[in-house]
């Protein structure tokens, strides 16, 4: 399961599909409030049924090696994009670090081991509030599960559930959490439809065609 980024300043423009038509409805654009690694740390840790998660800020200096072997494994770079020289994800992380306060990359330990990368980012300060009814705070995230053999045997759907859950508990704006994995993507797509999030349309992003995927907190206790 890996739900990549869209940062079009990533990834080169992709020609929209002729006769589909992205989703924009409208874009709310709200005073910036910044989301710190401080705010992230501040989360503390998640009980779950695979063990004990949390999030840790990204330190490139340190987690650099980590994460450029993560992006150069294929089931990874075939939706991330950054397979190459550790300078590659270590301008995709940077850019991540100086996007204005609106995304926190993280690594995400489980029981005490890094295993996963995750991007927490304010969803309506993003470029995708374009494609999607964007909400005041909402929250999106991205994520890939680093290990082979921590795929495929249902740890996503575990912990898109658990970050999802710390996110609405610890952002009392954010009305939801949003995200938009490869809509070619099935596992993924499964994984946050079993994690609660439900199917909210297909849109063109600037890298791919996406399943836009929403998590109500108002609908956090029935999905």
């Amino acid at each position: 399961m890996q739900g990549q980024s869209a940062d079009p300043g990533a990834r080169p423009r992709r020609t929209r599909r002729p006769g589909r038509h992205p989703v924009r409805l409208r874009h709310h654009r709200q005073p910036a409030a910044p989301m710190t690694a401080g705010d992230i740390t501040a989360w503390g840790p998640a009980s779950t049924p695979a063990g004990l998660f949390r999030l840790v800020p990204v330190r490139v200096e340190r987690d650099l090696p980590l994460l450029a072997r993560w992006m150069n494994d294929p089931a990874v770079a075939a939706f991330w994009g950054l397979s190459g020289p550790p300078a590659l994800t270590a301008d995709h992380v940077r850019a991540q670090l100086t996007a204005d306060g609106h995304s926190v990359p993280c690594l995400g330990v489980l029981d005490g081991t890094p295993m996963s990368y995750w991007e927490i980012y304010r969803a309506d300060l993003d470029p995708l509030a374009r494609h999607y009814p964007a909400r005041p705070y909402d929250t999106g995230l991205h994520v890939l599960i680093g290990a082979a053999g921590d795929r495929g045997r249902g740890l996503g759907s575990t912990l898109l559930r658990a970050v999802a859950d710390l996110a609405l508990d610890n952002r009392p704006a954010a009305p939801r959490v949003v995200a938009e994995p490869d809509l070619r993507n099935t596992p993924s797509v499964a994984a946050f439809l079993k994690a609660g999030f439900r199917f909210f349309a297909e849109a063109d992003l600037p890298a791919k065609r996406a399943a836009l995927m929403v998590r109500d907190r108002s609908l956090r206790h029935v999905l």
